[in-house]
């Protein structure tokens, strides 16, 4: 099977084939539908700048939440219902080991979980020989209150960011990330509201994370024109953060109707393409 360079240069090349799903105009911006061992695996190693993940948090296991003032399901579908402890850990340890083959030398990579599974992931980093740069903690400032009112309401998730290796020199815009802090050092905790409606036009995600997260994050850790991987790519938050932000991008999908989704969230950001003229031929009489 053939190499498809998916976003007009080599390093983004990629044994598509049928799981390309779709890509831009310009060839900046893809999509591959497929499982993300299958894709990450194809993908030419040290060919990615930055990589985010939002990897399953195994915790559709028959559990409850409130959702508009009611009592819903925290179920979203088999593929975030844990497998068990040391399946879950496998699970991590092998998608985190293929993004850590795809990282150029100074790649970095961030992943976002709650308790349910970002202490797996932090032990599998520690595992792979990643260098952990920092915790970021995401608080919601609006929170869905806990029903139960046996535990603290839940209103925090972590964010991982982590270097390919010890010897990796990774890129942070720290002037950048001071100004949008007033002049002072930005700290690891960041207050952000969850994606509101404008961010789910085209429709939802049960895992969406907010766009403001998102860019922040590729301002911080990207240098200009860097290639953006998600191997989860859900909604394709990550993708539109990467168009805004002027760089390349590569999502991994399994899923249908999140690919679709995705799709329409990436066409609503790119301009058109342009139109080339018809010629005006007059028949000679």
């Amino acid at each position: 099977m053939e190499s498809a360079h998916v976003a007009a240069t080599s390093t983004l090349a990629v044994k598509a084939g049928e799981s390309l799903y779709w890509s831009s105009s310009d060839g900046r911006t893809a999509l591959i539908h497929d499982d993300c061992f299958e894709a990450l695996s194809r993908l030419e190693p040290g060919s990615i700048d930055c990589i985010f993940a939002d990897p399953p948090y195994f915790l559709s296991n028959g559990g409850t939440t409130c959702r508009g003032g009611k009592r819903t399901s925290v179920n979203k579908g088999k593929w975030d219902k844990s497998l068990g402890v040391d399946e879950n850990h496998a699970f991590n340890r092998k998608w985190l080991e293929l993004c850590q083959r795809a990282l150029t030398p100074n790649g970095t990579i961030w992943v976002s979980g709650t308790s349910h599974v970002i202490y797996s992931v932090g032990f599998a980093m520690q595992q792979l020989g990643f260098k952990m740069l920092n915790e970021i903690v995401w608080e919601k400032p609006n929170p869905p209150p806990n029903l139960s009112c046996r535990y603290f309401t839940h209103a925090t998730e972590t964010v991982l960011w982590a270097a390919r290796d010890r010897k990796s020199k990774h890129h942070f815009d720290y002037p950048t990330m001071k100004e949008e802090n007033g002049g002072k050092q930005m700290k690891s905790v960041w207050r952000m509201t969850a994606p509101g409606k404008r961010e789910k036009e085209h429709g939802k995600h049960p895992t969406q994370k907010p766009l403001t997260l998102l860019e922040r994050i590729l301002r911080a850790s990207c240098a200009p024109d860097s290639v953006v991987l998600d191997p989860f790519n859900g909604s394709g938050t990550t993708g539109v953060a990467a168009i805004r932000g002027g760089h390349r991008y590569i999502g991994i999908e399994r899923e249908s109707e999140y690919a679709d989704l995705s799709v329409q969230r990436f066409e609503a950001e790119l301009p058109p393409p342009k139109m080339k003229r018809a010629r005006l031929r007059v028949a000679k009489s």
